[in-house]
């Protein structure tokens, strides 16, 4: 008999994927996808079922189909995916914390697999080039999706320590971008006139999609105890990564920057938080050593590539015209206002 998995979050389009290749994997019984909505599209030999996670429902699923590895796919960086800031902390924080208590009571549970975030690191000025997994951020994130990052790990290392019978994976992924993700960092690059920290050049590193599968899918069969940095080798300047993926772009400085983000947010054409300036401000960068000799995976693609195959997917669309019109108005607003 294989492995019986639960994913959660397979109304995402990442969860979806990841549900569908554990499926095809001869060493895996059966996936359980969990979300509170059904995802779109043929999900194969993935049986859904309609389960909030933030809900103690959960534990009679996993203990019902007697799932011994949990994956976590539910923590969210996006407000717009949750309906709005508050439910995306709930969804992130509260639904974490019901996941690990239903884990706490199953009695064949023995691997979980959570995908973290490299946010979990922030950005400062003070930041070593590279961070490594026992390395605590310089500046403690204080709200956003960094913070809800915090908080979600140190639930899941106080689970560790309850349940020392389980392994725990826990994977710090860089962003993610490619020609199928919808995240703040890809929603930053369709601008159709990139805003840049002026003075400032980050230093950018990412991870592609296909990566990401490939390391949670690995983690979930072959994974280790312990928490991992996953990226793509190598460092890309802010600057390279404009020209790279066509993109022009206006330099402003950090208030200007701010406001424009605050204006482009509350339009909805991107989610440009107070943290995502400081990340474009200052980047980040992390050490993927212990990603191939401990975890054991190595990603395929580099940070450059996983830029290149970003550049096709954001060419000009339907929604290109809204787009300008939204930065356009942003940048009048921001003028506007310095002028004042």
């Amino acid at each position: 008999m294989g492995s019986v998995v639960l994913v959660t979050g397979v109304s995402g389009d990442l969860g979806a994927r990841l549900a569908r290749l554990l499926s095809a994997d001869p060493a895996i019984e059966r996936v359980i996808g969990v979300d509170v909505v059904p995802p779109r599209g043929d999900m194969g030999e993935v049986r859904f079922v309609r389960a909030d996670i933030r809900n103690p429902v959960i534990a009679k699923v996993i203990a019902g189909e007697e799932v011994d590895t949990v994956v976590h796919m539910s923590v969210i960086a996006t407000p717009g995916t949750a309906g709005g800031r508050t439910s995306m902390k709930e969804l992130n924080v509260i639904g974490t914390m019901q996941l690990l208590a239903a884990c706490q009571k199953a009695p064949n549970l023995r691997r979980l697999v959570v995908r973290s975030s490299t946010a979990v690191y922030g950005s400062s000025p003070r930041d070593p080039a590279m961070f490594t997994e026992d390395m605590a951020p310089k500046r403690m994130p204080r709200s956003g999706f960094a913070k809800d990052v915090v908080e979600v790990e140190g639930y899941v290392r106080g689970f560790a320590r309850r349940r020392p019978d389980i392994e725990v994976t826990m994977l710090r992924a860089a962003n993610t971008i490619g020609p199928r993700v919808t995240s703040p960092m890809v929603q930053y690059f369709r601008l159709p006139v990139v805003p840049t920290v002026l003075g400032f050049d980050a230093r950018l590193q990412f991870l592609h999609e296909d990566d990401l599968l490939g390391a949670v899918r690995h983690a979930a069969l072959d994974g280790v105890h312990g928490t991992f940095n996953v990226a793509g080798d190598g460092i890309v300047m802010l600057s390279q990564a404009i020209r790279r993926i066509g993109r022009p772009s206006v330099a402003l400085p950090t208030f200007a920057v701010s406001q424009v983000g605050s204006l482009v947010r509350r339009s909805r054409v991107a989610d440009f938080s107070p943290e995502q300036v400081a990340y474009l401000t200052y980047g980040r960068g992390v050490d993927t050593t212990r990603m191939r000799e401990v975890l054991g995976f190595e990603a395929r693609h580099t940070t450059a590539s996983a830029l290149d195959t970003l550049r096709s997917a954001i060419s000009p669309g339907p929604t290109m015209g809204r787009r300008v019109a939204v930065l356009e108005h942003a940048l009048t607003q921001v003028r506007g206002g310095a002028r004042g």
